[in-house]
């Protein structure tokens, strides 16, 4: 289906849904009733728009999670937020080890050296920079909302937001109410797995009422793995044990002035990696030492808002540090004959600041205008390292504690951008909108002083039986600096959005995104292992996409009927990838031709009985190269004509049900229903080796995901029991792109029952 025939489909249906829309409910729900007992879906409040809007009244594809939504379902990562939000996929090797994406705009879900196709906010922070590192999976209590918007959002987000932003926000102290709330939740992996703990809870002081308040959420999750390393002779090797907290104070001393500072900490540290080779048996992984993604995040925030007559003034900012260690056993990469290992420290030290000006509603125009700097300081610090035992088998000398390889640098970036976007209301029904935001960015590379060696040589040519006793030479490198040459990119956005009665949007937008040019850190760096194989080029470009799309939300029947539908065409060229030399598997990005995304994407609920919620979120995708040299399919292992790494089919079906037990008592009862269809984890061929199958090619498994809860609510205590992964799926969710790691395939956890108790004051 071509891009006219998915825009008659949706201007079709929304001229039908005219004609029959009656206005939607308007009476808000409290945000702390179940989802079987609230309104219309349409009263739901985000910020998309960087606003305060009606979900249904946003002429943009978005999901949008509550709180009570989250507990309910028990969503506590990016895991479930993924499922639930049409077109969206998580890869994820290990917790903070994860990339999320959108409307196919995937070439691999690993993104080795690129900047991320979503990008992951907490609040005003950027958390998700380039693909092959640690990226925080936040822990999900006491937030505001968990927004997805889909399609490009480069206008209000910035360069790595291509095929959409996740904003997880955090929630404001209440200035004039003491509230406290605690959720324990214990589960139970009967099926060769563990014990899962997670303890969260949350207090909050209006300290001078009206005026001033604290809100302090305290967590610790010890949640034991369910994948045994035989390498390491570990069971349940992948636990996870993550800790932390933040408080925020809201200072408000008068009606127009607002102040809140924001101090978080999480320490997430997961044992050992996810991934299993299935062929050493069910949930079984090898390696020699864990692999692991370890983060521990520090977070400032102040955040200034003052309400100017006919406009908001809001200056955020932001200042982070995160301790990160990326240590993974890369033996895979010559198939477990020669250790190798790769232990990095990497510190990322990130200051954000945001100021906009946002217009009061109301009038003929709707306006945003703003500035944004980020500046991003990573060290990293690193060694590859043998063992002593292979070393002295061999005869190798020459090489302290078996380093053969150091490394590191100082990475200093920046971006600086402007941004606007304004709404004109031609007519109460119909509104145009259009937006830009112009960056520039850059920065500078400081390599320290560290040295190689011929190790994988030797060791390759003592394996194969030839004698390489001796003392290993060494070539030390020098300290260098490197500046990135600064660039500069827009990206902009037109839209017209028409209300042929309150209860109904439709619209259309054309969007375009792009992302940061990269530049390859051993750029001009020769294979060790093979002299004549392919030199690592400078970096990769930009890439360019534009997204075309139409849509319609709506309800009817006093918002018993609600349903959001979209329709998209997405023109992505110059696309960035990552490619891998084949002789070492040193990892690259450079750029190839052009890409073409295409699909629907459906969010409808219905309430046909008081207490009763049936949903159905989908998405159907079509994506797949369309363009590509003889050249660029070399380096990259890309066909033309390739499908992309996305599901055609993914869509999750759910229901809840509350109801009276008598006595003040109430029940309700929950389900989710997941499918996510099979797609590849990357191109069909090896790079440099044209015509060549990558032998690392495979793809997921198409699979079913089924949850269950139910439980009762008496006054300010709720106890729930709940099934995950009631049909306990083994199907394969991911699988790791690269031959670096010997087990690659990630698995859902199996069916895990438990209990979640909760209280709120």
């Amino acid at each position: 289906m071509n891009r006219f025939s998915y825009t008659s489909s949706l201007v079709a249906l929304a001229v039908a849904a005219a004609a029959t829309a009656p206005a939607a409910a308007q009476n808000a729900p409290a945000p702390d009733t179940p989802a079987a007992e609230r309104g219309a879906a349409d009263e739901i409040i985000v910020t998309a728009t960087r606003r305060n809007a009606r979900l249904q009244d946003v002429p943009l594809s978005v999901t949008a999670f509550t709180q009570t939504e989250l507990t309910q379902k028990g969503l506590v990562g990016f895991e479930g937020v993924a499922r639930e939000t049409p077109g969206a996929v998580l890869n994820q090797a290990s917790d903070n080890n994860a990339r999320l994406t959108a409307r196919g705009i995937s070439t691999n879900g690993w993104g080795a050296g690129l900047q991320t196709t979503t990008t992951i906010y907490l609040d005003e922070l950027p958390l998700s920079t380039v693909g092959n590192t640690v990226t925080l999976n936040p822990n999900l209590y006491d937030v505001e909302r968990v927004e997805f918007l889909r399609g490009p959002q480069g206008t209000l987000f910035g360069s790595g937001s291509l095929s959409g932003a996740l904003r997880v926000l955090t929630k404001s102290p209440d200035l004039s109410h003491f509230d406290a709330s605690a959720l324990v939740d214990i589960g139970l992996t009967p099926d060769g797995g563990g014990i899962r703990q997670r303890y969260n809870g949350m207090i909050n002081l209006p300290l001078a009422e009206d005026v001033l308040g604290l809100r302090v959420v305290g967590f610790h999750r010890n949640e034991e793995g369910y994948v045994d390393n035989l390498g390491t002779g570990v069971k349940n090797a992948n636990t996870l044990k993550n800790w932390g907290g933040r408080a925020i104070l809201l200072f408000k001393p008068t009606d127009r002035l607002s102040i809140r500072l924001l101090g978080s900490y999480e320490d997430s540290d997961p044992q050992d990696s996810a991934l299993i080779t299935p062929a050493l048996g069910e949930r079984k992984r090898y390696s020699t030492i864990p692999d692991q993604y370890t983060s521990k995040t520090q977070i400032y925030n102040g955040t200034l808002e003052y309400q100017f007559d006919g406009a908001r003034l809001t200056s955020s900012s932001t200042y982070s540090v995160a301790n990160n260690l990326f240590n993974v056993d890369l033996g895979g990469t010559f198939s477990l004959a020669i250790p190798f290992y790769l232990f990095d420290t990497i510190k990322a030290r990130t200051f954000v600041q945001e100021t906009r000006l946002v217009s009061d509603s109301g009038g003929k125009l709707d306006w945003v205008v703003g500035g944004f700097y980020l500046r991003r300081h990573t060290t990293l610090d690193g060694v590859q390292t043998s063992t002593g035992n292979f070393l002295s088998g061999l005869g190798i000398t020459g090489l302290t504690d078996a380093v053969f390889y150091k490394f590191g640098n100082d990475t200093r970036t920046y971006e600086l951008a402007g941004f606007g976007e304004l709404t004109y209301h031609l007519t109460d029904q119909l509104s145009a909108t259009g937006g830009i935001r112009y960056g520039k960015y850059g920065g500078t590379v400081d390599t320290h002083a560290g040295f190689n060696s011929q190790y994988f040589a030797y060791a390759l040519a003592g394996i194969a039986g030839v004698p390489v006793a001796g003392r290993l030479p060494v070539t030390p490198n020098a300290a260098a600096t490197t500046k990135y040459p600064s660039a500069s990119k827009a990206s902009w956005k037109a839209s017209i959005s028409y209300k042929p009665s309150p209860a109904l949007t439709t619209y259309a937008t054309v969007s375009t995104g792009y992302r940061t040019p990269v530049y390859n850190a051993r750029a001009g760096v020769a294979s060790t292992v093979d002299p004549s194989d392919l030199i690592i080029p400078d970096g990769a470009g930009s890439d360019k996409l534009t997204n075309y799309e139409v849509g319609v939300k709506g309800g009817w029947l006093d918002g018993r009927v609600h349903a959001n539908l979209a329709a998209y065409y997405i023109d992505w060229r110059n696309i960035q990838v990552q490619a891998n030399r084949p002789s070492d598997s040193v990892q690259f990005a450079t750029n190839v031709g052009a890409a073409v995304s295409k699909g629907l994407e459906a969010e409808l609920t219905l309430r046909p009985a008081r207490g009763l919620v049936l949903g159905l979120n989908g998405s159907l995708n079509d994506a797949k190269v369309t363009k590509l040299s003889t050249q660029e399919a070399a380096i990259s292992g890309a066909v033309d004509g390739v499908r992309l790494a996305s599901p055609h089919l993914q869509g999750s079906f759910f229901g809840s049900y509350g109801y009276d037990l008598g006595s003040g008592a109430k029940g309700f009862t929950s389900f989710q229903i997941q499918h996510v269809g099979s797609f590849p984890n990357g191109f069909p061929n090896t790079p440099g080796k044209p015509g060549v199958k990558n032998p690392l090619y495979d793809k997921t498994d198409a699979y079913t995901y089924i949850n269950l809860q139910t439980g009762i609510r008496i006054g300010k205590l709720t106890t729930t029991f709940y099934v995950e992964n009631l049909g306990n799926s083994r199907a394969t969710v991911y699988i790791h792109p690269e031959a670096f790691v010997y087990s690659r395939y990630a698995i859902l956890r199996p069916r895990t029952i438990g209990v979640r108790v909760g209280y709120n004051l």
